[in-house]
């Protein structure tokens, strides 16, 4: 296909191109049979089993303006991916393509106009990473740390058992309200305190209706090994020496991720505030509709759906898009300046590790598409590494 050499490509802005060329006759003429061969699947005539009319009656049946078409169709959809190819275009995305002269006899001109991968100005990187990496905060957990996770807990499991003790005296009362029997339960007031004697036998002192609202210092339970025996799962804790280990083995794991998480936030951030480039509004749109997926997504396992989410917000997806735009541009950059660097750096995945991962998501999501799945994780795993090297400044 050495015509594709002969097409001209012109910058069209700062992330798109426009190719423009002719696709010559001979080639055009390869596609003939098969334009015929498809359009004409469903043709029926008398005397023809369907499928099986001869092409000279096809074509009269079809006409040549038709077929003419569906050939300048797939000889483009053939050509233009050598094209992208021949001339280096990093493309992204599908082509916008006009054609500009169709004719029988003559050659196929086109222009197709597609978004490219911007030219991308990095900032040092590697030193922006170095200056921030002396700088990344402990993941040390602290006596302090321990003993609010505990002060927090203990806040929640009071407020629970309080939300179980309105649920109980309503239910209490929902059941007397429904038997002619008199009331079990009696209320006097000793001492400025109200006493319920419920159906149960148990006497219980205070207000019936205890909210959970905020929960002081002083009314936490005292954490005993009796007491922890109760957290958690059945037997996950024996001890409150082996309560507050395990604890501060989860905070270690939590406070790790969570100070990774910003710190590499931190780094990209700054490589992408000293970096120069433009984001084509493709990889925004791409970001958006991720993004859309993955509510429909959310919404589905909670049994709802799209529509009737945003009437309840009332909100419209156009709304949600403006909101979301500032998000999905900032995710674009972050892509586009991994990308960038990965390039530089010559980052790859690992072939077997990919190989790996792929064959893992594909037993678990059977339906998924290979290629798509490929590329998803081939660009997390790139993006890791770059993550990686970056940390490691």
């Amino acid at each position: 296909m050495e015509f594709v050499k002969d097409f001209t490509i012109e910058k069209e802005g700062d992330s798109a191109v426009k190719i423009t060329g002719e696709i010559p006759v001979d080639f055009l003429a390869t596609h003939r049979s098969a334009a015929i061969k498809v359009l004409g699947k469903n043709v029926k005539m008398d005397g023809f089993r369907e499928g099986h009319v001869p092409e000279e009656m096809l074509v009269k049946k079809i006409g040549e303006v038709n077929i003419l078409t569906e050939m300048a169709e797939r000889a483009l959809a053939e050509a233009y991916p050598k094209a992208v190819v021949e001339h280096k275009i990093e493309a992204i995305g599908h082509p916008e393509i006009q054609i500009t002269k169709i004719a029988p006899g003559n050659p196929l001109g086109f222009t197709a106009k597609v978004a490219v991968m911007p030219e991308i100005t990095l900032g040092d990187y590697k030193k922006i990473a170095g200056d921030l990496n002396k700088d990344k905060a402990t993941t040390d957990v602290t006596d302090d740390d321990l003993e609010k996770q505990i002060k927090d807990i203990l806040r929640q499991r009071v407020a629970y058992e309080r939300l179980q003790q309105k649920a109980q005296v309503e239910e209490d009362k929902k059941d007397e309200s429904n038997t002619d029997l008199p009331t079990p339960e009696t209320v006097e007031k000793k001492d400025d305190k109200e006493t319920h004697t419920h159906a149960d036998g148990t006497v219980h002192e205070g207000p019936a209706h205890a909210e959970p609202g905020e929960v002081k210092d002083d009314e936490l339970p005292e954490l005993t090994d009796e007491y922890v025996k109760g957290l958690g799962q059945p037997g996950q804790f024996e001890t409150v020496d082996d309560f507050k280990k395990k604890l501060r083995e989860h905070l270690e794991i939590q406070k790790k991720q969570e100070v990774e998480v910003a710190h590499r936030a931190k780094i990209t951030d700054k490589i992408i505030e000293e970096s120069k480039f433009t984001v084509p509004q493709i990889l925004i749109d791409s970001e958006l509709n991720q993004m859309f997926a993955q509510m429909n997504e959310d919404l589905g396992r909670a049994n709802l759906n799209m529509d009737d989410y945003l009437k309840h917000i009332k909100k419209s997806k156009e709304d949600l898009q403006k909101e979301w735009h500032p998000a999905a541009e900032k995710r674009a950059r972050l892509q586009l300046v991994l990308n960038e660097i990965a390039k530089v750096e010559e980052v790859k995945p690992d072939e077997k590790a990919l190989e790996d991962q792929v064959k893992q998501l594909k037993e678990q999501y059977k339906d998924a598409d290979e290629a798509r799945v490929r590329v998803y994780v081939a660009s997390v795993m790139q993006n890791e590494a770059v993550m990686q090297m970056l940390e490691k400044q």
